[in-house]
């Protein structure tokens, strides 16, 4: 688990997802696009500094620049995940934010229609701003697959991420190392063609 998670008072260890649901109102159409999304959301940064910004790359037909303000504009979802650790205890969060698989869907992710399952060969790689990184595969957050609700939160325990970045949540997951906080960039790689 990343380190500014652990400064916020969450300590690294086990994690157990308590519950996942919609947060209603603050939706945006699934077709709505990314640059729409970013003219209508909240401006970037404020007195207080520049809001952190998220870099989408890879496999992409849309690769994208975005913050947590333009993160608010997908269906937020929320989850109370439990997080273990053997020195302090368990401590109690609760996140909000979009699933991961609808950003990256709107990104555009290089699927070839031609190729039946295509999109199971598709790995997507996460960066944080502290060093931590964590990988997936799109099979784990696909709907016809894992569906894994997986979240970019925009916020935690109520208080608005907007300068330390989003923070991959995987509540599904029973230890918390793939936790990332400050994420500040995500990669969608397709390349893999050829299994020898």
């Amino acid at each position: 688990m990343s380190q500014s998670l652990a400064a916020a008072g969450t300590p690294a260890g086990t994690a157990a997802s308590t519950t996942t649901s919609t947060v209603a109102g603050t939706a945006a159409s699934p077709a709505t696009s990314t640059a729409t999304r970013r003219a209508t959301s909240p401006v970037a940064g404020t007195a207080d500094g520049p809001a952190a910004e998220l870099v989408l790359a890879g496999d992409l037909s849309r690769p994208a620049r975005l913050t947590v303000p333009d993160l608010l504009g997908w269906p937020q979802h929320q989850t109370e995940v439990a997080f273990e650790c053997a020195t302090s205890g368990v401590r109690h969060h609760r996140f909000t934010g979009p699933l991961l698989h609808e950003v990256l869907a709107d990104a555009g992710p290089g699927f070839d229609p031609a190729r039946r399952k295509d999109r199971l060969r598709f790995l997507i790689a996460v960066s944080g701003a502290d060093g931590h990184h964590a990988l997936l595969s799109w099979a784990e957050i696909d709907p016809d697959f894992g569906r894994a609700p997986v979240l970019l939160a925009v916020t935690i325990d109520d208080t608005p991420l907007d300068h330390a970045g989003p923070q991959l949540v995987l509540p599904q997951d029973r230890c918390g190392a793939r936790h990332i906080s400050g994420v500040n960039a995500i990669r969608v790689d397709g390349g893999y063609t050829s299994w020898a």
